[in-house]
């Protein structure tokens, strides 16, 4: 059995010509750096036309997953990030025992009346 060769074997299709190396025009872009804490550095690639307020001016690191900024002398500090609250702790910022006491005891007086048992 022969073995041929299959010219377009492990090619993408519409990739053209074998050793191409210009691929098509690429946009103007401008290059801005950012730091963490840790001092890594990610480099963003944003248009050349637009404007500096359009670029951000913090990101996520993809190196730490701490927040980057532009000034590598001043990186951006972690965010503290509050402790997981249930539903009990938000009803209790919301209300005072007296009025949780109130509530709960109006909704057992109207289920023992459903109940009948008043």
């Amino acid at each position: 059995m022969a073995t041929g060769g299959n010219a377009i074997r492990g090619t993408r299709v519409g990739a053209g010509p074998m050793g191409e190396q210009d691929h098509g025009h690429h946009a103007d872009r401008v290059a801005v750096s950012y730091w963490d804490a840790l001092g890594n550095e990610t480099v963003r690639y944003f248009a050349a036309g637009i404007s500096e307020e359009e670029i951000p001016e913090t990101i996520d690191s993809p190196h730490s997953g701490l927040p980057a900024g532009r000034d590598k002398a001043n990186p951006p500090a972690l965010a503290k990030t509050e402790p997981y609250k249930t539903h009990l702790a938000y009803v209790k910022e919301r209300r005072s025992d007296e009025e949780a006491e109130s509530i709960l005891d109006d909704a057992l007086k109207q289920l023992r009346e459903r109940r009948g048992q008043d």
